[in-house]
């Protein structure tokens, strides 16, 4: 089967092996599992998205049946509650009953599978029955079904019943991803709000708040602009010196001139 094909294709194939009961698992992108069930060739049909997978090696179980034995099917009381799980009660026991009078199987019974409903989920368990006691032995594999839709032809056709509560695996991954990225953000505004804080205590440590007490704003005075160009300014010059300095100054040139000449007249 190729993946360009319909999944109506797998309605020849039953009907090129002479069933009417189909199982058939589709995966996506290597790490999303869908499963069908379906009720070839004029249907209904499930989608279910298979979760929590457990196989026999993972598990290690210590039970252990018979290949054709015929299992008893245990159901969840909730299934004749709703009309869609009535539905999907009807689908399990058709397929995974064994028919009777079948030439492989065995003619007695030794291990169970139970369906529970719990968080809106299909939960399949596989127990095989001890004779000693008749205790239940768990021997696997395990797994999870979260119903998508169910329709009324087989691999499609009308929808019968929509869950409201499905979401993709794609839309989990991404949510999953936008709230580590908020996280991330968070933490990040976290860090410059303590940067800001701590450069704020040191501009307050260098500047002080009582330098500027005692300044006062000065007062504004009016802005006089000048039309005419002012009137230019004479040089004062002096005609007469009073004395003329020396290289030694005004002290020396008193003790050199004035002082020897009084000495003179004494």
């Amino acid at each position: 089967m190729d993946r360009k094909d319909k999944l109506f294709v797998v309605n020849e194939v039953c009907e090129i092996k002479n069933c009417n009961k189909c199982l058939f698992f589709e995966a996506k992108k290597k790490q999303d599992l869908y499963m069908w069930i379906s009720n070839s060739p004029h249907g209904p049909s499930a989608k279910f998205l298979v979760q929590n997978i457990h196989t026999l090696a993972e598990l290690k179980m210590t039970g252990n049946c018979l290949k054709g034995s015929r299992p008893l099917l245990s159901f969840d009381p909730k299934f004749d509650k709703e009309p869609h799980f009535s539905l999907l009660k009807e689908l399990f026991t058709q397929t995974f009953s064994t028919p009777r009078y079948h030439p492989k199987s065995q003619p007695f019974v030794d291990h169970v599978f139970t369906f529970t409903i719990a968080d809106n989920r299909i939960w399949f368990r596989n127990y095989q029955i001890i004779e000693e006691d008749a205790s239940l032995v768990e021997i696997g594999p395990r797994f999870v079904l979260q119903l998508i839709k169910i329709f009324q032809g087989s691999f499609g056709g009308p929808t019968l019943y929509e869950n409201p509560g499905f979401k993709s695996p794609n839309m989990h991954r991404r949510e999953i991803r936008l709230a580590a990225a908020a996280r991330v953000r968070e933490k990040q505004m976290v860090k410059d709000v303590l940067k800001m804080k701590r450069t704020e205590a040191k501009e307050d440590l260098v500047t002080d708040i009582t330098a500027d007490v005692f300044m006062t704003p000065a007062e504004e005075k009016p802005v006089h602009i000048e039309t005419e160009a002012p009137e230019p300014k004479m040089p004062n010059k002096k005609k007469y010196k009073a004395f003329k300095r020396t290289e030694d100054g005004p002290q020396n040139w008193c003790r050199s001139e004035i002082l020897p000449n009084v000495f003179n007249r004494i």
